[in-house]
């Protein structure tokens, strides 16, 4: 699956360059067919949409490879989700390991964030997994194999948002909310990498690790097998850079974006990383 079919998009980076910065929540297609298979109305899906995706975060990824680009530093690699999670979610685990799954919310929702019904009870799974779940799986790996090859290691920065205010669905939300949640993988996230992450975000009032999110992707391959591929998830607070929820985004923005780039140089400058 490849071009305008596939489900995600591949920007390429600087060939020099081991980071992926990767956005898998920032869209809001649901393909025609796979509307038919939501229960939900269009004005409940459109208030759905609002609440579970993470906007703009592709502008975030695309403003700091941008920058990074102005500067005359290695620009990152982009690995885009061009679907809503409401297709599928492509950080879940695609089987029972996923924790998500005890709120209908696995590689396939069928709960909303409110715990309302998404799809029909006996909904099937696997047309969705083998159409969009596992390519992606596999091109994303693909792109993490091509970095080690190049490069030596991977490093894949997650780009996410979250709600200011807990929504029904957080299995963990009873934490803290900082500006910047940095999810944290204890294999896969050497201390340099988050200290660097800790710096690059400091000027928004602070960060946490692992609350209200924890954790980060990469993909199965190397997960817990290969510390070459190292993985930070960030996650911003919505009020941080645009108005709560689904709204237009605001001059925090272009200060995320700037943090990330700062990340990203940071990270790419170090190989130890």
């Amino acid at each position: 699956m490849n071009g305008s079919s596939a489900p995600y998009r591949l920007i390429p980076g600087a060939p020099d360059s081991p980071v992926i910065l990767h956005v898998p929540h920032s869209s809001r297609t649901v393909p025609a067919d796979v509307r038919e298979g939501i229960v939900l109305d269009d004005a409940a899906l459109a208030r759905e949409l609002d609440h579970i995706t993470d906007s703009y975060t592709d502008r975030i990824a695309a403003e700091a490879a941008a920058c990074c680009a102005a500067r005359s530093a290695p620009r990152p690699w982009l690995f885009v989700n061009r679907l809503s999670r409401l297709v599928v979610d492509p950080e879940r685990f695609p089987d029972e390991r996923e924790e998500m799954r005890a709120v209908g919310m696995g590689a396939v929702y069928t709960r909303t964030t409110h715990g309302e019904a998404l799809r029909p009870d006996g909904h099937r799974e696997e047309p969705l997994l083998d159409r969009y779940f596992h390519p992606y799986a596999a091109a994303m790996t693909d792109a993490v194999t091509e970095r080690l090859a190049a490069v030596g290691r991977a490093v894949v920065v997650d780009v996410h948002s979250y709600p200011s205010e807990r929504l029904p669905y957080e299995l963990h939300g009873d934490g803290p909310r900082p500006p910047v949640c940095l999810g944290h993988d204890p294999f896969h996230t050497p201390p340099d990498l988050l200290a660097h992450a800790e710096r690059a975000f400091a000027g928004f009032g602070g960060t946490g690790v692992n609350s209200p999110f924890a954790g980060t992707y990469v993909p199965l391959t190397y997960y817990g097998s290969d510390r070459r591929v190292g993985a930070l998830m960030i996650e911003i607070r919505r009020d941080v850079y645009m108005t709560e929820p689904g709204g237009p985004a605001g001059p925090g923005l272009d200060r995320v974006a700037a943090a990330l780039a700062q990340l990203v140089d940071a990270v790419t400058g170090e190989p130890g990383v």
